[in-house]
């Protein structure tokens, strides 16, 4: 039965609330009060960082902590970039129309002071990385430039979407590795097929608003075939992070802890109900879980290898 209560993702009340008025819709903006997407940015870096071989624990660590640094940071900037892109399209979709640009609680202009703000934080952390970062870097910035137009060109913004945000991967294997290489070139394609999968869950909350305005996703093509196409990806993925895992110089600890993760991707597709948003908003939020779990396995693999 489809859902007729009223669905947003504008969570304005817990610790938010508690905030002057005027500090909350630069809150809201910055997405500071969901860390779900601050996790999916952060946990593939976290694997390429346990991934790769080289790095000391000690070095490891610190990478980590940059990354969650920079995750935070730039993930906010991608979320005031999509929001300046689509503020018109946001103010015609229920889900988003209560988005501080979409209402017009906030204008273009302080929307744009806040983005170089978070780009100042991400050019910090990327400063104390090594130089290979540097290069990878302005690949990520188109990325996160031309994520928003995708769903004005083509049927499949969110495989871009798992190019943007999966790019955490190379980028934290070239940081602890000093290099990118095949096992790097495995675990971003296991990222983006992941995050494919997720991401179109995600896109089944807005189909209806979507298909009114002339909006293309994943979620829309492959809505009669929901359920196999979200399996394809989970288990494409699973087999490029196994293929990745195998030759990573790992101990044979990392795999009934990945196995255990793997189950969580397929507890998602038994459950799937695309008529139902707040069942597709809370499988999506089921990945961070399974990236922890993920992230577990390889920081066991690496511990005693």
């Amino acid at each position: 039965m489809r859902e007729t209560v009223p669905h947003t993702d504008i969570r304005a009340h817990g610790w938010v609330a508690r905030l002057p008025e005027g500090l909350r819709p630069y809150v809201l903006l910055a997405r500071l009060d969901r860390p779900v997407g601050t996790w999916l940015l952060l946990l593939p870096g976290i694997w390429g960082i346990e991934l790769a071989q080289g790095a000391t624990s000690e070095r490891r660590a610190f990478l980590i902590l940059l990354f969650a640094i920079g995750s935070l940071a730039m993930r906010s900037a991608g979320c005031v970039v999509n929001d300046i892109w689509d503020r018109k399209i946001d103010a015609q979709v229920a889900r988003t129309a209560g988005r501080p640009l979409a209402s017009g609680r906030l204008s273009v202009t302080q929307a744009l002071i806040v983005l170089a703000g978070l780009l100042a934080i991400g050019a910090f952390v990327l400063f104390q990385l090594p130089f290979i970062c540097w290069a990878l870097a302005p690949l990520a910035l188109l990325l996160v430039g031309l994520y928003p137009a995708a769903k004005r060109v083509t049927w499949w913004p969110q495989l871009v979407m798992g190019f943007t945000f999966g790019f955490g991967a190379p980028m934290g294997y070239a940081a602890s590795a000093g290099k990118v290489d095949w096992i790097c070139a495995l675990l971003y394609a296991g990222t983006i097929l992941w995050q494919l999968g997720f991401d179109t869950i995600y896109g089944f909350q807005d189909m209806d608003d979507d298909a009114r305005i002339g909006v293309r996703s994943t979620s829309r093509l492959w809505a009669p075939r929901a359920k196999p196409f979200i399996a394809g990806c989970y288990a494409t993925a699973i087999a490029l992070f196994a293929a990745a895992l195998a030759l990573g110089g790992l101990h044979w600890g990392v795999w009934p802890v990945a196995a255990l993760a793997s189950l969580l991707l397929v507890s998602q597709i038994t459950k799937l109900d695309i008529h139902n948003p707040s069942l597709c908003l809370k499988l999506f939020r089921q990945n961070v879980p399974f990236g922890l779990v993920l992230a577990l396995a390889l920081i066991i693999g690496r511990a005693f290898a």
